[in-house]
């Protein structure tokens, strides 16, 4: 029971932090939401696409802090 609370509560965060970036692009909702600790799939299943995208898009964003 409390984990599916917990599952709730992820979700609930989630769509908060999307609902507050409805003009961000794709990259930077991923960038957030890894940010809060969801996972590739996860922000994937939330944003509608693959976790292969989520990941390429967080690296790209990684690599640009870099230079």
């Amino acid at each position: 029971m409390k984990e599916e609370s917990n599952d709730r509560l992820e979700r609930l965060l989630a769509l908060l932090l999307i609902q507050n970036m409805k003009t961000a692009n794709m990259a930077a909702k991923a960038r957030e939401l890894s940010i809060a600790g969801f996972t590739n799939v996860e922000i994937a299943d939330l944003l509608g696409t693959t976790a292969a995208v989520i990941g390429q898009s967080l690296y790209a964003a990684r690599k640009g802090k870099k230079k």
